[in-house]
């Protein structure tokens, strides 16, 4: 998998539903429309499986989680989080992102248990990052990185979160933190470099 440069903004992003129709479909569905939710399947379904085939893209081959599987469990999860004041399309798939993060990282547990290690899913660290021979890196290794990065700057932890896991582009990512995209493009060099040093001082530990 790879931790890179156009993680979630390699291509052209899919056609995206009406923001004003997603978001009217959300707040039906917090005011107690029981339908509503159903209604909004089709608008936002699509758009999660391009994040998920973006996502797996970059990862190596041998996965056993599939793009659909991943999409089904972050939307059942997304439609059961009673707790959530749904507002806007912008909210949503800012849930979506951890969402997407805990499956992946839970069935990377999963496999590391069953095969102590040996089938641990592994990302890329870009080659401008890079200052040793090995770059290849444990996904979990990254989330707890990542988990260490929001008690220093959860901007920053947040933001890689949706590029990453949810492989949003920088102008969604902006979208949804409410930022420009200018500024996730900064954030975002920023903190790859942070837990590239992370990762690294892990790994020499």
């Amino acid at each position: 998998m790879k931790f890179s440069e156009d993680s979630g903004a390699s291509e052209k992003e899919a056609a995206t539903p009406d923001k004003g129709e997603v978001t009217r479909w959300l707040v039906a569905g917090s005011a107690g429309d029981a339908h509503a939710l159903e209604s909004l399947l089709p608008l936002v379904y699509e758009e999660l499986h391009q994040q998920a085939v973006r996502f797996f893209r970059r990862e190596r081959a041998g996965h056993t989680l599939q793009p659909t599987a991943l999409v089904n469990e972050v939307y059942l999860r997304l439609i059961n989080q009673q707790e959530v004041s749904w507002q806007n399309r912008a909210q949503f798939f800012g849930i979506a992102a951890q969402m997407m993060r805990r499956i992946l990282v839970s069935h990377a547990r999963g496999r590391e248990a069953k095969k102590r290690g040996s089938g641990a899913q592994h990302i890329t660290l870009d080659e401008e990052l890079a200052t040793a021979p090995e770059r290849d890196l444990n996904l979990l290794a990254l989330d707890d990185a990542l988990t260490r990065l929001e008690t220093v700057d959860p901007d920053k932890s947040r933001m890689v979160e949706l590029r990453f896991f949810s492989g949003l582009s920088v102008e969604a990512t902006a979208e949804v933190m409410g930022v420009s995209p200018r500024t996730v493009d900064r954030q975002w060099q920023t903190a790859k470099a942070w837990l590239h040093r992370e990762i690294s001082a892990g790994k020499a530990a």
